[in-house]
């Protein structure tokens, strides 16, 4: 029986005469591909009276283009079983659709009208503020989630970093159709737009079909870049008044960021102390103690700072208890950190999470967005698995050291609770 040897991805880069940076990583063994147009401006880099509006612009551009209607940016996708969707962060926006290869063409002719052609008609931009301004209460009553923008807001405190990515009612009232649409030409009709494209994908062509409209985007001479200060997370307690059935607790403290040397120690510490039920707040808070269902740890990289946080919704009568053991296991962890048993086992862990990511076009496509936008270069799988087998328990000590600190906790209680149920919730946080 023959062997059949599977060839490994084939990465290729061009930059067009105006600076668009076009990216492809040629997967041989797949009919599909994923391409997605990476904006490298996201909700911290808005201007202050635009609060909201790389989340805002991101719909509009689905209200139609110069050559396409609504309907038919998203039909044209579907009509051949493929899917189109956009994201908003805090550092950038992404327009992404997956198809089969041999739709390729048409999923570059719509992802590149949305980012260059979206014409912002005035009676749909009225309509889509509406849509948003629901999402924003929506959003609200999603505890779980609303708890992580309300953490954002204390920890980052009169940082861009801290503005929720949705805007707010009273920011979104105020910004006007020309103000976005002025927002859209300069940001997104930029030459420091990354086409990255990942699967069964051919870099040549998709070059040609790139340069056929993004190609025509005029070079900028002056900087599009924002320059800010580096974040940094402060302390803080604090409780908001939310009826609910549970009590929502997120306790964190800052970690490393993306251009960190320490990235990779923090991914093992966030598999140790959250990331899975092996993890040890899932062993200790659910399966020993049954206080919650849900608790996980989050790790959240910036490029110049980051977090790592642990959320737990439980009841009332737990929430104390609950709130006491996820300090514990973060103190734990920065004082004693981890044996050399529990670092293998660990890392185990994260390299086959990384390797079955790596199966996944889609993952594919957005990590080497992802990582021209940080290092401005290409990171093959390999690579990153090496810097993870270089992780040592020395080293995981080096980032507890630096980064932790049992006396700067962030915390942030949501839920149906007494003013003086929440003081005793927080008094030993003070």
């Amino acid at each position: 029986m023959n062997k059949v040897f599977e060839l490994p991805p084939e990465f290729h880069k061009t930059t067009l005469t105006n600076g668009v940076r076009v990216l492809t990583e040629h997967h041989p063994n797949t009919r599909a591909t994923c391409a997605g147009i990476f904006v490298p401006y996201g909700s911290r880099h808005e201007p202050e009276d635009l609060v909201g509006a790389a989340h805002f612009v991101e719909h509009m551009v689905f209200k139609g283009t110069k050559k396409h209607t609504a309907f038919d940016l998203v039909a044209n996708i579907e009509a051949v079983g493929g899917e189109l969707n956009a994201y908003t962060s805090r550092e950038y926006t992404c327009f992404h659709a997956s198809t089969l290869r041999e739709h390729l063409p048409i999923t570059l002719d719509v992802l590149t009208d949305l980012v260059s052609g979206a014409v912002f008609d005035k009676e749909e931009f009225e309509k889509e503020r509406q849509v948003i301004l629901s999402e924003i209460d929506m959003a609200a009553d999603d505890l779980d989630e609303y708890i992580f923008d309300m953490y954002f807001e204390k920890v980052f405190s009169k940082h861009p970093l801290s503005r929720p990515i949705l805007g707010t009612p009273e920011s979104l009232s105020a910004i006007s159709r020309k103000k976005l649409f002025d927002f859209y030409k300069k940001r997104y009709g930029s030459t420091d737009i990354i086409v990255s494209i990942a699967g069964a994908v051919e870099h040549d062509e998709a070059v040609r079909m790139v340069e056929k409209v993004l190609g025509k985007i005029k070079r900028r001479s002056e900087k599009t870049s924002v320059k800010q200060a580096k974040p940094k997370a402060v302390k803080f307690q604090e409780f908001k008044h939310k009826p609910s059935e549970q009590v929502h607790l997120l306790l964190g403290q800052k970690s490393s960021s993306y251009k960190d040397k320490a990235r990779f120690e923090s991914y093992i510490a966030n598999a140790v102390l959250g990331g899975g039920m092996t993890s040890r707040l899932y062993q200790k808070i659910r399966e020993k103690k049954g206080l919650a269902y849900s608790v996980y740890s989050y790790l959240h990289a910036f490029t110049d700072g980051g977090l790592m946080m642990v959320y737990s919704g439980t009841s009332k009568e737990n929430s104390k208890k609950c709130l006491k053991l996820m300090r514990s296991e973060f103190e734990n962890l920065m004082h004693k950190g981890v044996s050399k048993k529990e670092l293998e086992f660990f890392r185990r862990q994260v390299v086959g999470t990384i390797l079955l990511g790596a199966d996944d076009i889609e993952n594919r496509m957005n990590s080497l967005g992802v990582n021209e936008m940080i290092f401005g270069k290409y990171r093959p799988v390999e690579q990153v698995l090496e810097e993870i087998q270089a992780v040592t328990t020395s080293s995981m000590r080096q980032y507890f050291d630096k980064y932790m600190d049992d006396k700067k906790y962030g915390l942030y209680v949501l839920g149906d609770l007494q003013p003086k149920q929440a003081a005793d919730l927080l008094i030993d946080y003070m």
